[in-house]
């Protein structure tokens, strides 16, 4: 332990101590222009907009189950069914993407709407054509495409068979992947793997908040998330090895993570946050570039497991030839980013059997915080620039991509004023680290072009540049003030009215 905390407080010489709060309380945002060759985007997945849940031969998948079963669930009783309609409307959304002059879309494919069981077996060409119509549009329109093969959504055929618990989801994915890269590879500009692995295994495989709604805290969520990281890194091997020569372009994994600041200047509570992020970040970018878990994961759940009674650690190894498998697998590290928590040492850990526990930290947030749709999401945009400097000073000068970062409220207002400013100062900050701090940040994904249907809280958070009004059959897009103020600033590669 004696390394780590030293590793640790050679990050606070770094990076500086808690709290961002009052380091940039009199913050004012930069007037220094973007890079010339950084990209802007937007971004959006299947379910969140496609609907047509069963239309033309797609499969039922995980989420179409989980609100049908349990529409309690969500927030608002909707559910996923229509959601935008961007399956007949994809072109109205390309159409918004061209107005604001994005220079690329991240979106996914529905892996029951191209295989409905999620098998070779069962192939879907309705389904292939309706993506291979996205390709040709936004091709017309000099729209790039940025690709997720899996945001969440496996099929509700190999979920009844344990989805991502089954060993075998390994190769059910990596057949999907293979018919992906295959099928599309002439279209695609960037490929995503898979994207935010915690949500899908901490959510879905551990708490059970997220479809499938498997509730298996503190043992599912790993076994999950060494099955992800295997099909990550088995795919992007394939594709490294078979299709990167004929395609030459590059493919890597969605990561997402808040900030977590030292709730004081204090050793413990530096350790305690460093702690959680490994625990939140580190858990899937420590395989992917190290080769295997972090250490300090390996070390508390080992702990934990000998004093709960488990005759072995709760977390799952990796053999040799599985860390030399996933290590290196990444061409640039894409990350998601909306929020910020606070972390402080415990006395003593509660050794609850549970993901949250195991890292033995407290999180928690200010009530000062201005909140957005939900109460976890607050908006502390220094958090951005923290995270940022956090992820060169740990794992070096890689090449990243902030690929999703947006906003939410609940009415969809078309002045939304708020989505501007939290546009401006995370920008802002991300700006300040490219110069100040040094980190080659090559891309930022807004998220989202639309509103869409936002998973448990339906259609009450909203987070597009355009308005859809749910209650006019036609779901017409409509532009809010942000789609206005993020054109300008993808045309000036500027956040004021002048910069440098």
């Amino acid at each position: 332990m004696w390394l780590y905390n030293l590793i640790v407080l050679s990050a606070i010489v770094a990076l500086g101590a808690a709290d961002g709060d009052d380091e940039f309380a009199n913050y004012t945002v930069t007037n220094r222009r973007f890079p010339d060759d950084f990209r802007f985007g937007v971004a959006t997945a299947a379910h969140q907009i496609e609907g047509a849940w069963n239309l033309d031969g797609k499969g039922p998948q995980i989420w179409d189950t989980f609100f049908h079963e349990h529409p309690e669930k969500v927030d608002d009783g909707s559910n996923g069914d229509v959601a935008t309609d961007s399956y007949h409307l994809y072109k109205e959304d390309i159409r918004c993407m061209n107005e604001v002059g994005v220079v690329f879309y991240r979106f996914s494919l529905a892996w029951s709407r191209i295989l409905p069981d999620g098998t070779l077996n069962n192939i879907n060409q309705a389904g292939i054509d309706y993506y291979k119509n996205i390709f040709k549009e936004l091709k017309a329109k000099g729209i790039r495409s940025f690709v997720t093969i899996y945001h969440w959504d496996i099929p509700t055929a190999l979920q009844e068979k344990g989805g991502w618990l089954n060993p075998e989801v390994v190769d059910w994915y990596v057949a999907y992947a293979k018919f992906c890269f295959e099928t599309f590879g002439e279209y695609v500009d960037n490929w995503i793997t898979i994207n935010e692995p915690k949500q899908i295994c901490h959510a879905g495989y551990g708490l059970g908040v997220y479809a499938p709604g498997v509730v298996s805290n503190g043992i599912g969520e790993y076994v999950c998330a060494r099955h992800v990281l295997l099909a990550h890194a088995k795919a992007w091997r394939l594709w490294d090895e078979k299709y990167r020569p004929i395609f030459h372009t590059e493919t890597t994994i969605v990561l997402d993570s808040d900030w977590y600041e030292p709730a004081t200047y204090s050793e413990s509570d530096a350790i305690a946050a460093e702690t959680k992020r490994q625990f939140i970040f580190g858990m899937y970018a420590n395989p992917i570039i190290h080769g295997n878990w972090p250490k300090v994961m390996i070390d508390n759940i080992a702990e934990f497991s000998k004093k709960q009674g488990f005759n072995e650690s709760r977390l799952p190894a990796f053999s040799n030839e599985e860390i030399e498998l996933i290590k290196g697998t990444y061409d640039n590290l894409a990350i998601n980013h909306y929020t910020t928590y606070m972390v402080k040492s415990i006395p003593e850990p509660t050794y609850e059997v549970s993901f949250d526990a195991d890292s033995g930290v407290a999180t928690y947030q200010k009530d000062t915080w201005e909140t957005a749709a939900i109460d976890w999401f607050k908006v502390v945009p220094w958090g951005m620039g923290k995270l940022l400097r956090w992820l060169k000073h740990t794992y070096g000068d890689q090449v990243f991509l902030i690929s999703e970062n947006g906003v939410s409220d609940r009415t969809g207002t078309l002045r939304d004023q708020h989505r501007i400013d939290y546009i401006k100062n995370y920008l802002s900050h991300l700006l300040d680290a490219i110069y100040d701090g040094g980190v080659n940040v090559k891309a930022y994904t807004l998220w989202s072009i639309i509103d869409n249907f936002e998973w448990t809280q339906g259609f009450n958070g909203k987070l597009g540049i355009y308005y859809v009004n749910q209650s006019d059959p036609s779901l017409p897009r409509i532009p809010k003030d942000s789609s206005k103020y993020y054109a300008n600033v993808i045309k000036t590669k500027c956040l004021v009215d002048e910069c440098v």
